[in-house]
């Protein structure tokens, strides 16, 4: 199993839209990127500490490859707004992709 980690707005709707996905295992919300350790939502919403809104998808890449999950994080939002997805908006919605390995961050 591998683990893929994608923020493009808020992660309810990001997860929604890997939820489902043919490979994929589990999913699980929270935000990364920022410069405290655990930040409350409060926090976050401050955008002070830097994190983003991310969603982080386990899947089995016998079944679906991270290249096919890249693509579907690309096609699923509007990466060219800055700092927002629809109505959300504000830096911890923007659209970014967290790699966990060097393969990941190949492709």
């Amino acid at each position: 199993m591998e683990k893929a980690t994608f923020g493009a707005g808020c992660f309810w709707h990001v997860e929604e839209e890997f939820r489902s996905l043919s490979g994929v295992l589990s999913t699980a919300v929270g935000y990364c990127g920022g410069t405290t350790e655990s930040p409350s939502y409060g926090e976050v919403c401050s955008q002070l500490t830097g994190h983003a809104e991310v969603v982080e998808v386990t899947f089995d890449p016998g079944v679906v490859s991270y290249a096919w999950l890249l693509q579907h994080f690309w096609s699923c939002h509007d990466p060219t707004q800055l700092n927002r997805q629809g109505p959300d908006h504000g830096t911890n919605y923007r659209s970014v992709v967290f790699c966990h390995s060097a393969e990941q961050r190949q492709t």
